[in-house]
């Protein structure tokens, strides 16, 4: 007999942490791969949690004055050419189109007609949306310009991986232009203040919030600011970016205006997104080797009733009310929107039907069996512990209860991530102890190791490029800090401003 513990995912996080998220993803019926190579299939389940984040980060938007959009897909290349950094940044990922149409030829389809100038699937939107905003903008009264779209974008993607990356993958891009430099700047801030807050209060992501280093800046911005998430094998994972792009593009673009002097100025602009790698941080960083496990609120279902009817005599009672009990749930509202609540009617077992619930990540079980029922009860389950942990409560009492468990549970999630994530932050102040931090000293198990070391860096890009090379381990983040405190760089002996956040990402 083996003493291993017996989980619904194999392998385990810590047997094989990237197998173990695939497997994750598929027994949660998330997505798959598609016959594309680097293009995923987000089925129903997986979408539903996209929407909900597109939904909840929508109103945030607009609550903020941004309104929505929509920008072609395809790019003409002199466009991407206008801004040299951008072009540079993004050429080896673009996806070009040459052709317009097919004939057939020795019976086989192949491209016939020739475009004159190649269009670009978009990577990113700056470029064609600058174009269009130079011919709307005339006067500082046209500003400034508020817009967000959600879209799909295309990056050649050498080593893919659902959600984290994709060759296509959905995101919101926003994109505005102001009369000052100031106005942008505030911009950029407010939006990254948005994507913490959401991050945080939605996905239960304790992020830390920071500017990139200028290697790790996005291509033509003057400054790119990030939200940094750690997952459970201890890496980082770029969760959302906000960038002041200056007048780099709108001088490319020639986005320009009449200022209130009647001086001829271009617009100053900003470009900020999150993206489905979301999708792949929340799956990294709370779930566990049962399955997928979802934050409440930002869950689509968060309420699953299983009838459990062992005798047919008796089933058409245990049914009326787990609906009764839906009904109930459904009538109340959970931070501004209805509970989600299935019942689950199929012809199987209820252990096979929980064992699935639990894969998927819904938040609460409910079991109503002949014995709950007689006793005016039902099992709860929560799934942010043990499967076999329940709680029998009075079916009159579970609908005020419910949206207490849930809240319970979204705060234990949040607090748990942010345990984790400060155990393995460490302070290290010796070039020595740096690279041992990130060197697997368990060969059999390399990926126990690391987190985020706190360390402090003269600014060289040298000495960046050679721990990258070394360690693949890159600087995360500049961290905002009230106070920075001088030290010295201990790669290079010179004095350093601050710390930063070092460690290996996805």
């Amino acid at each position: 007999m083996s003493d291993k513990q017996q989980t619904a995912v194999t392998p385990r996080r810590d047997e094989d942490f990237p197998e173990w998220y695939q497997q994750v993803i598929k027994a949660s019926d998330l997505a798959e791969n598609s016959e594309v190579r680097g293009c995923m299939v987000i089925k129903p389940w997986g979408y539903a949690l996209w929407e909900r984040m597109q939904r909840v980060l929508d109103g945030m938007f607009k609550a903020t004055g941004h309104r929505n959009a929509y920008f072609p897909l395809f790019i003409p290349l002199s466009y991407l050419e206008k801004e040299a950094a951008h072009v540079e940044g993004f050429a080896k990922e673009c996806a070009v189109v040459t052709h317009h149409r097919l004939e057939a030829k020795d019976g086989k389809l192949v491209p016939a007609g020739q475009l004159s100038e190649p269009l670009v699937v978009r990577p990113t939107s700056e470029t064609i949306i600058g174009a269009a905003y130079a011919r709307w903008v005339k006067s500082w009264r046209d500003l400034p310009i508020l817009l967000n779209q959600w879209a799909n974008v295309v990056r050649w993607e050498m080593r893919p991986r659902l959600f984290l990356r994709t060759a296509e993958f959905l995101w919101q891009e926003g994109h505005t232009a102001h009369e000052t430099r100031e106005e942008a700047e505030v911009e950029t801030m407010k939006m990254l203040r948005v994507y913490e807050t959401f991050a945080r209060d939605f996905l239960a992501l304790p992020v830390l919030c920071g500017e990139k280093s200028e290697s790790e800046r996005f291509p033509g911005a003057v400054q790119t600011y990030c939200i940094e998430a750690m997952v459970q094998d201890r890496k980082a994972i770029q969760a959302g970016t906000s960038h002041f792009l200056g007048q780099n593009f709108s001088k490319a673009s020639g986005i320009q205006f009449q200022s209130r002097a009647g001086q001829l100025e271009h617009a100053w602009t900003t470009s900020w997104g999150v993206s489905t790698r979301l999708i792949g941080t929340l799956i990294m960083m709370h779930s566990d080797d049962d399955g997928l496990v979802v934050p409440p609120r930002i869950a689509d279902t968060h309420v699953v009733i299983v009838p459990i009817t062992p005798k047919e005599d008796g089933k058409a009672a245990i049914i009326e009310a787990a609906e009764s009990l839906a009904a109930s749930l459904r009538a109340i509202s959970y931070h501004g929107a209805p509970l989600g609540v299935e019942v689950d009617n199929r012809d199987l077992g209820g252990g096979v039907k929980n064992w699935e619930w639990i894969k998927k990540g819904v938040p609460i079980r409910i079991e109503i069996g002949p014995r709950d029922l007689a006793q005016g009860t039902a099992a709860v389950a929560r799934r942010d512990r043990g499967p076999k942990e329940k709680a029998f409560l009075p079916l009159a009492e579970i609908p005020a209860t419910a949206p207490q468990i849930l809240d319970e549970i979204q705060s234990a999630l949040l607090e748990r991530a942010t345990t984790f994530r400060d155990a393995n932050t460490r302070q290290i102040d010796t070039k020595e102890e740096f690279y041992q931090f990130f060197t697997p000293s368990n060969a059999a198990k390399p990926e126990i190791h690391g987190g985020f070391a706190l360390t402090h860096w003269n600014g060289s890009a040298t000495v960046e490029e050679q721990i990258k090379t070394d360690l693949k381990v890159t600087i995360r983040c500049i961290p905002f800090v009230d106070a920075p405190e001088a030290g010295t760089c201990p790669f290079t002996g010179e004095p350093s401003r601050q710390r930063v956040i070092w460690a290996k990402s996805y």
